[in-house]
Protein backbone atom coordinates (compact mmCIF):
# COMPACT_ATOMS: atom_id res chain seq x y z
CA UNK A 1 0.00 0.00 0.00
CA UNK A 2 2.92 2.79 0.70
CA UNK A 3 4.46 1.85 -1.71
CA UNK A 4 2.08 2.35 -4.17
CA UNK A 5 1.54 5.80 -2.71
CA UNK A 6 5.04 6.06 -3.07
CA UNK A 7 5.17 5.48 -7.01
CA UNK A 8 2.19 7.44 -7.30
CA UNK A 9 4.10 10.74 -5.81
CA UNK A 10 6.83 9.45 -8.00
CA UNK A 11 5.40 9.80 -10.89
CA UNK A 12 3.38 12.76 -10.16
CA UNK A 13 6.19 15.04 -9.26
CA UNK A 14 9.30 13.76 -9.34
CA UNK A 15 11.92 15.29 -11.87
CA UNK A 16 12.33 12.47 -14.69
CA UNK A 17 15.74 11.32 -15.42
CA UNK A 18 17.95 13.68 -18.03
CA UNK A 19 16.01 16.69 -17.03
CA UNK A 20 17.36 19.57 -14.78
CA UNK A 21 15.09 20.48 -11.93
CA UNK A 22 16.55 23.85 -12.09
CA UNK A 23 18.94 25.87 -9.81
CA UNK A 24 17.51 27.30 -6.17
CA UNK A 25 17.87 30.81 -5.44
CA UNK A 26 21.77 31.40 -3.97
CA UNK A 27 20.48 34.07 -1.72
CA UNK A 28 22.76 37.26 -1.30
CA UNK A 29 25.61 37.43 1.14
CA UNK A 30 25.12 39.84 3.88
CA UNK A 31 27.76 40.28 6.60
CA UNK A 32 26.56 41.29 10.06
CA UNK A 33 28.61 42.65 12.64
CA UNK A 34 28.34 42.00 16.38
CA UNK A 35 26.48 45.03 17.18
CA UNK A 36 23.64 43.96 15.54
CA UNK A 37 24.11 39.77 16.29
CA UNK A 38 24.71 40.38 19.44
CA UNK A 39 26.50 36.97 20.19
CA UNK A 40 28.34 36.51 23.38
CA UNK A 41 31.83 35.32 22.18
CA UNK A 42 32.03 33.78 25.45
CA UNK A 43 29.79 30.64 24.20
CA UNK A 44 32.23 29.32 21.85
CA UNK A 45 33.86 26.77 22.60
CA UNK A 46 37.74 27.55 22.61
CA UNK A 47 38.64 24.27 20.45
CA UNK A 48 36.29 24.95 17.88
CA UNK A 49 37.96 28.49 17.60
CA UNK A 50 41.32 27.09 17.44
CA UNK A 51 40.29 24.95 14.75
CA UNK A 52 38.85 27.50 12.62
CA UNK A 53 41.90 29.52 13.50
CA UNK A 54 43.95 26.80 11.92
CA UNK A 55 42.52 26.40 8.67
CA UNK A 56 42.42 30.46 8.26
CA UNK A 57 46.06 30.40 9.14
CA UNK A 58 46.51 27.27 6.37
CA UNK A 59 45.23 29.77 3.80
CA UNK A 60 41.46 28.59 3.89
CA UNK A 61 38.29 30.06 4.51
CA UNK A 62 36.53 28.75 7.94
CA UNK A 63 33.45 29.45 9.87
CA UNK A 64 31.28 27.66 12.78
CA UNK A 65 28.50 26.63 10.91
CA UNK A 66 24.39 25.33 11.28
CA UNK A 67 23.08 24.84 14.90
CA UNK A 68 25.96 26.01 16.82
CA UNK A 69 25.26 29.21 14.94
CA UNK A 70 21.42 29.76 15.13
CA UNK A 71 21.44 28.52 19.86
CA UNK A 72 24.62 31.50 19.56
CA UNK A 73 21.97 33.94 18.03
CA UNK A 74 19.20 32.65 20.51
CA UNK A 75 22.00 33.41 23.41
CA UNK A 76 22.16 29.80 24.60
CA UNK A 77 25.17 27.68 24.86
CA UNK A 78 26.05 25.01 21.79
CA UNK A 79 26.28 21.64 22.95
CA UNK A 80 28.80 20.92 19.11
CA UNK A 81 29.94 22.81 17.32
CA UNK A 82 30.71 22.18 13.64
CA UNK A 83 33.11 23.79 11.14
CA UNK A 84 32.66 24.77 6.97
CA UNK A 85 35.43 25.25 5.00
CA UNK A 86 36.53 25.38 1.45
CA UNK A 87 39.62 22.95 2.27
CA UNK A 88 38.74 19.30 1.24
CA UNK A 89 38.75 16.50 3.79
CA UNK A 90 42.25 15.38 2.91
CA UNK A 91 43.76 19.16 3.44
CA UNK A 92 41.55 19.16 6.78
CA UNK A 93 43.04 15.85 8.17
CA UNK A 94 47.03 17.14 7.19
CA UNK A 95 46.80 19.92 9.54
CA UNK A 96 45.92 17.90 12.61
CA UNK A 97 47.74 15.23 14.78
CA UNK A 98 44.13 13.60 15.35
CA UNK A 99 42.08 13.73 12.56
CA UNK A 100 40.10 11.05 10.96
CA UNK A 101 37.77 10.53 7.15
CA UNK A 102 34.16 9.70 7.46
CA UNK A 103 31.19 9.20 5.96
CA UNK A 104 30.83 8.07 2.41
CA UNK A 105 27.21 9.95 1.58
CA UNK A 106 28.76 12.91 3.53
CA UNK A 107 32.42 12.57 3.79
CA UNK A 108 33.79 14.89 6.91
CA UNK A 109 36.65 15.28 9.15
CA UNK A 110 36.44 14.22 13.30
CA UNK A 111 39.17 16.54 14.64
CA UNK A 112 39.46 14.99 18.11
CA UNK A 113 40.47 16.89 21.07
CA UNK A 114 41.23 15.65 24.95
CA UNK A 115 41.09 11.37 25.47
CA UNK A 116 38.77 9.11 27.01
CA UNK A 117 34.95 10.64 28.15
CA UNK A 118 36.41 14.13 28.42
CA UNK A 119 37.14 13.74 24.59
CA UNK A 120 35.47 16.68 22.12
CA UNK A 121 34.77 16.01 18.59
CA UNK A 122 34.84 18.87 16.13
CA UNK A 123 33.36 18.22 12.67
CA UNK A 124 34.65 19.99 9.97
CA UNK A 125 32.83 19.74 6.62
CA UNK A 126 33.76 21.06 2.94
CA UNK A 127 31.52 24.00 1.46
CA UNK A 128 29.33 21.84 -1.25
CA UNK A 129 28.33 22.84 -4.88
CA UNK A 130 24.61 23.18 -5.45
CA UNK A 131 24.19 20.64 -8.72
CA UNK A 132 21.31 19.92 -10.81
CA UNK A 133 19.41 16.85 -10.40
CA UNK A 134 20.38 16.47 -14.49
CA UNK A 135 23.73 16.34 -13.27
CA UNK A 136 23.62 13.63 -10.62
CA UNK A 137 23.97 10.16 -11.99
CA UNK A 138 20.81 8.06 -10.87
CA UNK A 139 20.77 4.49 -9.22
CA UNK A 140 18.23 2.36 -8.25
CA UNK A 141 17.99 1.16 -4.59
CA UNK A 142 19.01 2.85 -1.94
CA UNK A 143 22.77 2.87 0.23
CA UNK A 144 22.47 -0.67 1.20
CA UNK A 145 21.11 -2.16 -2.16
CA UNK A 146 23.36 -0.17 -4.44
CA UNK A 147 26.08 -0.33 -2.89
CA UNK A 148 28.62 -1.55 -6.06
CA UNK A 149 26.73 1.39 -8.05
CA UNK A 150 27.67 4.01 -6.12
CA UNK A 151 31.47 2.97 -5.52
CA UNK A 152 33.96 5.74 -6.99
CA UNK A 153 30.62 8.35 -7.40
CA UNK A 154 30.15 11.96 -5.72
CA UNK A 155 27.12 12.66 -6.90
CA UNK A 156 24.19 10.10 -6.75
CA UNK A 157 20.35 10.27 -6.51
CA UNK A 158 17.72 7.42 -6.25
CA UNK A 159 14.81 7.05 -8.52
CA UNK A 160 12.70 9.41 -5.73
CA UNK A 161 15.35 12.12 -6.22
CA UNK A 162 16.89 11.37 -2.82
CA UNK A 163 20.60 12.07 -2.73
CA UNK A 164 22.09 8.96 -1.92
CA UNK A 165 25.88 10.52 -2.49
CA UNK A 166 26.80 14.06 -1.79
CA UNK A 167 30.31 14.57 -2.40
CA UNK A 168 30.79 17.80 -4.94
CA UNK A 169 32.94 20.54 -3.40
CA UNK A 170 31.83 24.34 -4.44
CA UNK A 171 32.03 27.54 -3.14
CA UNK A 172 30.48 29.04 0.19
CA UNK A 173 26.88 30.83 -1.61
CA UNK A 174 25.94 27.34 -3.03
CA UNK A 175 27.04 25.54 0.36
CA UNK A 176 24.65 27.70 2.31
CA UNK A 177 22.01 27.45 -0.53
CA UNK A 178 21.68 23.52 0.24
CA UNK A 179 21.06 23.85 3.73
CA UNK A 180 17.97 22.85 4.75
CA UNK A 181 16.70 25.60 6.84
CA UNK A 182 16.94 29.24 6.82
CA UNK A 183 18.16 29.45 10.46
CA UNK A 184 21.27 26.27 9.94
CA UNK A 185 22.38 28.02 6.79
CA UNK A 186 24.29 31.00 8.87
CA UNK A 187 28.38 31.38 9.22
CA UNK A 188 30.19 32.78 12.32
CA UNK A 189 33.71 33.84 12.15
CA UNK A 190 34.81 33.81 15.52
CA UNK A 191 37.59 35.92 14.70
CA UNK A 192 36.23 38.86 13.06
CA UNK A 193 33.25 38.21 15.18
CA UNK A 194 30.60 38.37 11.99
CA UNK A 195 27.79 36.59 10.95
CA UNK A 196 27.37 35.51 7.04
CA UNK A 197 23.72 34.93 6.15
CA UNK A 198 22.23 33.92 2.97
CA UNK A 199 19.00 33.70 3.13
CA UNK A 200 17.52 35.87 6.69
CA UNK A 201 18.38 33.34 8.80
CA UNK A 202 18.58 36.02 11.71
CA UNK A 203 15.50 37.30 10.92
CA UNK A 204 13.62 33.93 10.66
CA UNK A 205 15.57 32.74 14.28
CA UNK A 206 14.13 36.42 15.76
CA UNK A 207 10.70 35.42 14.66
CA UNK A 208 10.96 31.67 15.85
CA UNK A 209 10.12 30.53 12.87
CA UNK A 210 11.10 27.37 10.95
CA UNK A 211 11.58 28.32 6.72
CA UNK A 212 12.91 25.72 4.30
CA UNK A 213 15.93 27.26 1.59
CA UNK A 214 14.17 26.14 -1.92
CA UNK A 215 11.01 24.48 -2.97
CA UNK A 216 9.97 22.84 1.00
CA UNK A 217 8.73 19.30 -1.39
CA UNK A 218 12.11 19.36 -4.00
CA UNK A 219 14.04 19.48 -0.69
CA UNK A 220 11.68 16.65 1.12
CA UNK A 221 12.45 14.82 -1.79
CA UNK A 222 16.09 15.26 -2.19
CA UNK A 223 16.35 13.76 1.47
CA UNK A 224 13.20 12.28 3.11
CA UNK A 225 14.25 12.76 7.02
CA UNK A 226 13.81 16.28 6.62
CA UNK A 227 10.40 16.13 7.13
CA UNK A 228 11.58 14.68 10.65
CA UNK A 229 13.83 17.34 11.30
CA UNK A 230 11.71 19.82 10.69
CA UNK A 231 9.59 18.15 13.32
CA UNK A 232 12.18 18.03 15.98
CA UNK A 233 13.52 21.48 15.67
CA UNK A 234 9.70 22.76 15.77
CA UNK A 235 9.55 21.18 19.39
CA UNK A 236 13.49 21.62 20.30
CA UNK A 237 13.32 25.49 19.74
CA UNK A 238 9.77 26.70 20.52
CA UNK A 239 8.90 27.70 16.66
CA UNK A 240 6.31 27.56 14.27
CA UNK A 241 6.95 26.00 10.92
CA UNK A 242 6.47 28.09 8.19
CA UNK A 243 3.22 27.58 5.91
CA UNK A 244 4.70 26.51 2.96
CA UNK A 245 7.35 24.59 4.66
CA UNK A 246 4.55 22.56 6.48
CA UNK A 247 2.23 21.97 3.82
CA UNK A 248 3.89 19.03 2.05
CA UNK A 249 4.77 16.94 5.01
CA UNK A 250 1.93 14.91 4.89
CA UNK A 251 1.72 14.31 1.53
CA UNK A 252 5.36 13.17 0.98
CA UNK A 253 5.71 11.32 4.37
CA UNK A 254 5.59 8.02 2.60
CA UNK A 255 8.85 8.84 1.15
CA UNK A 256 10.40 7.77 4.38
CA UNK A 257 9.75 4.21 3.68
CA UNK A 258 12.70 4.61 1.52
CA UNK A 259 14.78 5.50 4.18
CA UNK A 260 17.24 2.77 5.79
CA UNK A 261 16.08 1.53 9.22
CA UNK A 262 19.18 2.13 11.02
CA UNK A 263 19.56 6.57 9.62
CA UNK A 264 15.62 6.51 10.56
CA UNK A 265 16.48 4.79 13.97
CA UNK A 266 19.13 7.92 14.82
CA UNK A 267 16.76 10.42 13.83
CA UNK A 268 14.18 8.84 16.25
CA UNK A 269 17.00 8.56 18.84
CA UNK A 270 17.70 12.39 18.70
CA UNK A 271 14.03 13.65 18.41
CA UNK A 272 13.66 11.87 22.10
CA UNK A 273 16.56 13.54 23.17
CA UNK A 274 16.41 17.03 22.95
CA UNK A 275 15.26 17.39 25.60
CA UNK A 276 11.63 18.18 24.85
CA UNK A 277 10.74 14.55 24.20
CA UNK A 278 7.28 14.81 25.09
CA UNK A 279 6.55 17.91 22.23
CA UNK A 280 8.08 16.10 19.66
CA UNK A 281 5.81 13.50 20.25
CA UNK A 282 2.65 16.21 19.66
CA UNK A 283 4.55 17.66 16.58
CA UNK A 284 4.77 14.09 15.13
CA UNK A 285 0.62 13.41 15.74
CA UNK A 286 0.18 17.18 14.86
CA UNK A 287 1.51 16.42 10.98
CA UNK A 288 0.18 13.17 10.95
CA UNK A 289 3.19 11.06 11.29
CA UNK A 290 2.37 9.36 14.24
CA UNK A 291 1.95 5.94 12.66
CA UNK A 292 4.06 4.00 10.41
CA UNK A 293 6.92 6.18 10.36
CA UNK A 294 9.23 4.87 13.56
CA UNK A 295 7.77 0.80 14.19
CA UNK A 296 8.98 1.63 17.76
CA UNK A 297 6.60 4.63 18.28
CA UNK A 298 4.07 3.19 16.90
CA UNK A 299 3.26 1.55 20.40
CA UNK A 300 3.55 4.53 22.07
CA UNK A 301 1.19 6.65 19.76
CA UNK A 302 -1.49 4.34 19.00
CA UNK A 303 -4.67 5.54 19.71
CA UNK A 304 -6.05 2.34 20.57
CA UNK A 305 -4.01 1.75 22.99
CA UNK A 306 -4.17 4.96 24.92
CA UNK A 307 -5.74 3.35 28.10
CA UNK A 308 -3.88 0.25 28.28
CA UNK A 309 -1.33 2.01 31.09
CA UNK A 310 1.94 2.15 28.93
CA UNK A 311 0.87 6.37 27.31
CA UNK A 312 1.00 7.51 31.02
CA UNK A 313 3.82 4.95 31.66
CA UNK A 314 6.28 6.38 28.56
CA UNK A 315 5.06 10.06 29.05
CA UNK A 316 6.26 9.85 32.57
CA UNK A 317 9.64 7.92 31.08
CA UNK A 318 10.10 10.67 28.41
CA UNK A 319 9.29 14.02 31.32
CA UNK A 320 12.27 11.82 33.31
CA UNK A 321 14.21 12.34 30.03
CA UNK A 322 13.61 15.51 29.84
CA UNK A 323 13.91 17.30 32.85
CA UNK A 324 17.69 15.24 33.15
CA UNK A 325 18.70 17.12 29.41
CA UNK A 326 17.52 20.33 31.60
CA UNK A 327 19.38 19.88 34.18
CA UNK A 328 22.76 18.33 31.68
CA UNK A 329 22.47 14.97 33.13
CA UNK A 330 23.52 12.51 30.56
CA UNK A 331 20.26 10.37 28.97
CA UNK A 332 20.86 6.85 27.77
CA UNK A 333 18.95 5.73 24.62
CA UNK A 334 18.57 2.33 26.07
CA UNK A 335 16.73 3.42 29.05
CA UNK A 336 14.75 5.77 26.92
CA UNK A 337 13.98 2.37 24.50
CA UNK A 338 13.23 -0.34 27.59
CA UNK A 339 10.45 2.40 28.98
CA UNK A 340 8.80 2.26 24.98
CA UNK A 341 8.54 -1.38 24.88
CA UNK A 342 8.27 -2.32 28.18
CA UNK A 343 4.61 -2.93 27.90
CA UNK A 344 4.73 -4.83 24.16
CA UNK A 345 7.57 -7.60 26.61
CA UNK A 346 4.78 -7.28 29.37
CA UNK A 347 1.67 -8.76 26.56
CA UNK A 348 4.06 -11.21 25.33
CA UNK A 349 5.26 -12.42 28.72
CA UNK A 350 2.21 -13.00 30.16
CA UNK A 351 0.97 -14.72 26.98
CA UNK A 352 3.89 -16.95 26.98
CA UNK A 353 3.31 -17.77 30.98
CA UNK A 354 -0.84 -18.66 30.09
CA UNK A 355 0.81 -20.82 27.79
CA UNK A 356 2.70 -22.90 30.85
CA UNK A 357 6.28 -21.32 29.83
CA UNK A 358 8.42 -21.25 32.55
CA UNK A 359 8.52 -17.47 33.96
CA UNK A 360 12.77 -16.50 33.27
CA UNK A 361 12.92 -18.44 29.42
CA UNK A 362 9.15 -16.99 28.85
CA UNK A 363 10.30 -13.27 29.63
CA UNK A 364 14.14 -13.67 27.68
CA UNK A 365 11.56 -15.18 24.19
CA UNK A 366 9.48 -12.05 24.80
CA UNK A 367 12.57 -9.93 24.31
CA UNK A 368 13.83 -10.86 21.67
CA UNK A 369 10.20 -11.39 20.05
CA UNK A 370 9.93 -7.52 20.68
CA UNK A 371 13.70 -6.52 19.32
CA UNK A 372 12.70 -8.37 16.09
CA UNK A 373 8.94 -6.74 15.34
CA UNK A 374 10.20 -3.12 16.99
CA UNK A 375 13.60 -2.11 16.18
CA UNK A 376 14.82 -4.76 13.70
CA UNK A 377 18.42 -5.22 12.09
CA UNK A 378 19.98 -2.00 12.89
CA UNK A 379 23.56 -0.90 13.27
CA UNK A 380 24.32 -0.68 17.05
CA UNK A 381 21.67 -2.86 18.09
CA UNK A 382 23.91 -5.53 19.81
CA UNK A 383 24.73 -2.77 22.79
CA UNK A 384 21.59 -1.18 23.23
CA UNK A 385 19.77 -4.43 23.20
CA UNK A 386 22.49 -5.71 26.06
CA UNK A 387 21.78 -2.67 28.02
CA UNK A 388 17.46 -2.85 27.59
CA UNK A 389 17.51 -7.13 28.52
CA UNK A 390 19.37 -6.35 31.45
CA UNK A 391 17.03 -3.19 32.65
CA UNK A 392 13.84 -5.60 32.15
CA UNK A 393 16.10 -9.13 33.13
CA UNK A 394 16.28 -7.08 36.57
CA UNK A 395 12.40 -6.64 37.10
CA UNK A 396 11.58 -10.10 38.52
CA UNK A 397 14.62 -9.84 40.60
CA UNK A 398 13.51 -7.16 42.52
CA UNK A 399 10.71 -9.13 43.91
CA UNK A 400 12.55 -11.46 45.40
CA UNK A 401 14.21 -10.22 48.94
CA UNK A 402 15.22 -13.62 50.39
CA UNK A 403 18.71 -14.86 50.68
CA UNK A 404 22.07 -13.49 48.75
CA UNK A 405 20.21 -12.40 45.81
CA UNK A 406 19.79 -8.82 47.06
CA UNK A 407 23.52 -8.58 48.02
CA UNK A 408 24.15 -9.87 44.32
CA UNK A 409 21.64 -7.63 42.61
CA UNK A 410 23.30 -4.12 44.16
CA UNK A 411 26.49 -5.16 42.70
CA UNK A 412 25.31 -5.40 39.36
CA UNK A 413 27.12 -2.54 36.83
CA UNK A 414 23.42 -2.02 35.57
CA UNK A 415 21.82 -2.27 38.71
CA UNK A 416 20.90 1.61 38.78
CA UNK A 417 19.29 1.64 35.30
CA UNK A 418 17.34 -1.08 36.51
CA UNK A 419 16.09 0.48 40.14
CA UNK A 420 15.62 3.81 38.45
CA UNK A 421 12.95 1.62 36.02
CA UNK A 422 11.60 0.11 38.55
CA UNK A 423 11.31 3.41 40.28
CA UNK A 424 9.14 4.48 37.19
CA UNK A 425 6.95 1.46 37.40
CA UNK A 426 6.28 2.60 41.44
CA UNK A 427 5.52 6.34 40.33
CA UNK A 428 3.03 4.79 37.13
CA UNK A 429 1.22 2.19 39.25
CA UNK A 430 2.64 -0.99 38.56
CA UNK A 431 4.36 -1.96 41.03
CA UNK A 432 4.21 -0.71 45.32
CA UNK A 433 6.04 2.53 45.81
CA UNK A 434 7.30 0.76 49.21
CA UNK A 435 9.24 -2.17 46.70
CA UNK A 436 10.59 1.23 45.56
CA UNK A 437 11.93 2.41 48.83
CA UNK A 438 12.87 -0.27 50.37
CA UNK A 439 15.58 -1.04 47.44
CA UNK A 440 16.73 2.85 47.46
CA UNK A 441 17.57 2.39 50.89
CA UNK A 442 18.72 -1.07 50.13
CA UNK A 443 21.22 -0.08 48.24
CA UNK A 444 22.51 3.26 49.87
CA UNK A 445 22.74 1.50 53.06
CA UNK A 446 25.54 -0.02 55.39
CA UNK A 447 25.76 -3.79 56.08
CA UNK A 448 23.89 -4.03 59.48
CA UNK A 449 21.56 -1.58 58.06
CA UNK A 450 20.90 -4.38 55.14
CA UNK A 451 20.45 -7.33 57.33
CA UNK A 452 17.72 -5.18 59.35
CA UNK A 453 16.28 -4.46 56.05
CA UNK A 454 16.35 -7.86 54.58
CA UNK A 455 14.40 -8.90 57.74
CA UNK A 456 11.82 -6.24 57.68
CA UNK A 457 11.71 -7.72 53.86
CA UNK A 458 11.32 -11.19 55.22
CA UNK A 459 8.28 -9.91 57.55
CA UNK A 460 6.84 -8.01 54.86
CA UNK A 461 6.66 -10.92 52.83
CA UNK A 462 5.07 -13.21 55.79
CA UNK A 463 2.85 -10.72 56.04
CA UNK A 464 1.30 -11.02 52.76
CA UNK A 465 1.06 -14.63 52.89
CA UNK A 466 -0.72 -14.68 56.63
CA UNK A 467 -2.69 -11.64 56.30
CA UNK A 468 -1.04 -9.72 59.26
CA UNK A 469 0.34 -6.06 58.97
CA UNK A 470 3.99 -5.61 58.18
CA UNK A 471 6.06 -5.38 61.35
CA UNK A 472 3.66 -6.86 63.97
CA UNK A 473 5.22 -10.12 65.82
CA UNK A 474 3.45 -13.56 64.86
CA UNK A 475 1.45 -14.60 67.63
CA UNK A 476 3.33 -17.33 70.16
CA UNK A 477 2.31 -20.89 69.48
CA UNK A 478 0.71 -22.80 72.10
CA UNK A 479 3.23 -24.54 74.33
CA UNK A 480 1.75 -28.18 74.43
CA UNK A 481 1.85 -29.42 77.74
CA UNK A 482 3.03 -33.33 78.07
CA UNK A 483 0.94 -35.83 80.32
CA UNK A 484 2.81 -36.90 83.09
CA UNK A 485 2.43 -40.75 83.51
CA UNK A 486 1.95 -42.47 86.54
CA UNK A 487 5.27 -43.57 88.25
CA UNK A 488 4.55 -47.29 88.17
CA UNK A 489 4.02 -46.70 84.42
CA UNK A 490 6.97 -45.21 84.17
CA UNK A 491 9.50 -47.79 85.63
CA UNK A 492 7.40 -50.45 83.91
CA UNK A 493 8.37 -48.96 80.57
CA UNK A 494 12.01 -48.58 81.97
CA UNK A 495 11.89 -52.39 82.55
CA UNK A 496 10.80 -53.10 79.26
CA UNK A 497 14.16 -50.82 77.86
CA UNK A 498 11.59 -48.03 76.73
CA UNK A 499 13.24 -44.08 77.30
CA UNK A 500 10.78 -42.58 80.18
CA UNK A 501 8.51 -39.09 79.77
CA UNK A 502 10.63 -36.39 80.35
CA UNK A 503 9.92 -33.91 82.97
Amino acid sequence: MIKKLISKLLGKSAPAAGKTAGKRHLGKRVEVPKNEHGIDRSLVDERAVKVVQTLTDAGYEAYIVGGAVRDLLLGKRPKDFDVATNATPEQVKALFRRAFIIGRRFRIVHVVFGRGRDHEVIEVSTFRAQVDASEAEQVNGNEKTAKSELAGKSHVVDASGRVLRDNVWGPQIEDAARRDFTINAMYYDPQREIVVDYHHGIRDAKKRLLRMIGDPEQRYREDPVRIIRAVRFAAKLGFEIEAKTREPIARMAPLLENVPASRMFDEMIKLLQTGHALASLEQLRAHGLHRGVFPILDVVLDETRRHDGREKFVRLALADTDRRVAEGKPVAPSFMLAAMLWHDVLDRWERRRQQGEHPFPALQAAIEEVFDARIGDISGRGKLAADMREIWMMQPRFEKRAGNGPMVLVEQPRFRAGFDFLRLRAEAGEVDEALARWWEEFSLAEMPRRRELLELARQQDQARRTGDKPGEAAPAKKRRRRRRKPAGEGAAAAADGAVPASD
